[in-house]
């Protein structure tokens, strides 16, 4: 996917070479700028989109929540637009950065009977949409959001994460 110019750091934690994520990260979010470029009609500038993920560990996510959403534990992903956007709209040429801890990331992995790089990818897709815009705070958001990426993740050969779950 050459709309995507995707920025990959490893701060800290037991996680995959920088390489393998790499190569998930464009397989997986170019999958999901394909869908959304495709199914959502979502405009690209003609150049690529800087996108940037970071894969840390619990305590630093955990810092991070508190300071920017007062809420002081650690999370699986957090999303940080560059710039407020609404889903539909063009993106700038910066999208933003995505924020991924992997203790939670394999807890939850392991209470889902998920394989780690199946909930992994997940997030992923859960974090890039928030950077378009996407969010579930109500149900009518979260129902929008969770067929996105059910939708993304069928493409990537990879089951409904929310199957027999309620939304939000």
């Amino acid at each position: 996917m050459s709309k995507l110019d995707i920025q990959v750091a490893v701060e800290d934690g037991d996680w995959p070479s920088e390489a393998e994520l790499e190569a998930m990260s464009a397989r997986v979010l170019g999958a999901a700028a394909d869908f959304l470029l495709r199914e959502e009609e979502q405009p690209f500038p003609d150049m690529p989109v800087e996108v940037s993920l970071v894969f840390t560990n619990d305590e630093e996510i955990r810092g991070i929540n508190a300071e920017w959403r007062s809420q002081d534990k650690p999370t699986n992903v957090l999303s940080f637009p560059a710039f407020p956007i609404i889903p539909g709209d063009r993106p700038g040429p910066m999208l933003g950065d995505i924020i991924i801890a992997r203790e939670t990331v394999q807890r939850e992995a392991v209470d889902l009977e998920k394989s780690f790089s199946e909930h992994l990818t997940h997030l992923m897709v859960h974090g890039f949409l928030h950077l378009f815009g996407y969010d579930h705070m109500t149900t009518e958001d979260a129902e929008e959001m969770e067929g996105l990426e059910t939708r993304i993740l069928a493409e990537l050969g990879l089951s409904d994460p929310y199957a027999g779950q309620e939304t939000v």
